[in-house]
């Protein structure tokens, strides 16, 4: 699972999340802190849980299907984070650009489950 593509941005993604939080206001932790970190780290999970169902497509799909929820729900507390003047424009950029990029590995691994059983 380590070697996939998916994985790696993905985690490199949540590593990212992780630090930037850390300058998020205390009033933040227990809510959209607590929320971006949980769901960029969904996506990863997600992707091994697929990895290890791979042996059965329907199964694959679905657990795939979850990672790019949980990308989505990453995408919408960047939204905020740059609603709320956390972060720059600059990096959420960068940021929705890799949750972007994820998108597109998910969406082929669920169309091309066969390739990777």
């Amino acid at each position: 699972m380590r070697e996939l593509i998916a994985y790696k941005k993905g985690f490199s993604l949540l590593m990212e999340i992780f630090e930037m939080t850390k300058t998020f206001p205390k009033e933040e932790t227990y809510s959209l802190t607590s929320q971006i970190r949980r769901s960029s780290r969904s996506v990863c999970s997600c992707i091994g849980e697929a990895y290890k169902k791979r042996k059965y497509p329907n199964h694959f799909i679905s657990k795939l299907s979850d990672a790019a929820m949980e990308n989505s729900e990453t995408q919408v507390w960047l939204d905020v984070a740059l609603g709320c003047d956390y972060i720059s424009t600059e990096k959420f950029e960068i940021l929705d650009e890799q949750c972007e990029e994820i998108a597109k590995l998910l969406t082929y691994m669920m169309n091309n489950p066969a390739k990777f059983s």
